[in-house]
């Protein structure tokens, strides 16, 4: 356990290094899935097929894929980044938008349609319809699986390490490196860190799922 011990400063960047990835990509892929399963139960075509159409693509694509495309081929489409760190906020916060957006549909669908009538029935446009009425009771029921798919965000983020980025799995390849003889060692202890994060959301996500229950 040396070589844990003596890098403890290196697995906590790391670990800050992650948590910043997976907060930040995770705020914008709730924004981003939340819009995209909007435009899903849009009555304007177009926006229904072009939800449909990215989220199909993206949940049916591998996330190293997507971060390919955003740390390789956009900078040679001429958009630039100073850090590889934003190309992998993009590739991450656009895969995971694609599964919270399906989560968000399946809540919005199991409104009862009666509802959305009554509201267009009183003159309620579909914008407010879906922000007042439909969406407030969709994410309700959708929090627990909504927080299953950020703790598969936490757990994605290693791949930002196979391109450039040093967050916790990063730090962890170069310490193995370093260490032939401790990584075992040094993998125990990347998996510390990261259940440092994913465990609490854990928990998070049963209590949540216990109180909807009961306010059922």
């Amino acid at each position: 356990m040396d070589a844990v011990i003596e890098s403890l400063p290196l697995y906590w960047n790391g670990f800050l290094r992650t948590l910043f990835l997976s907060v930040t990509s995770g705020v914008i892929a709730l924004v981003l899935g939340t819009l995209l399963a909007a435009a899903r139960v849009s009555p304007v075509a177009a926006l229904r097929g072009f939800s449909m159409t990215y989220v199909e693509v993206l949940r049916n694509t591998p996330l190293t894929i997507a971060f390919f495309f955003a740390a390789i081929v956009l900078p040679r489409l001429g958009v630039k980044f100073e850090q590889f760190e934003v190309a992998a906020i993009i590739a991450l916060s656009a895969y995971t938008a694609a599964f919270i957006a399906e989560a968000v549909r399946s809540g919005v669908n199991s409104v009862p349609v009666g509802q959305a009538e009554a509201a267009r029935s009183i003159g309620m446009k579909f914008g407010q319809v879906l922000s007042l009425i439909i969406l407030p009771q969709a994410l309700r029921t959708v929090i627990p699986p909504l927080i299953n798919i950020l703790i598969a965000l936490v757990k994605n983020s290693s791949v930002a390490g196979a391109f450039f980025v040093l967050e916790l799995f990063g730090y962890g390849r170069q310490l193995a490196n370093a260490n032939g003889d401790q990584v075992m060692a040094v993998l125990l202890g990347v998996a510390f860190f990261y259940l440092l994060i994913t465990i609490p959301l854990g928990i998070l996500a049963s209590t949540v799922e216990r109180k909807v229950a009961i306010a059922r």
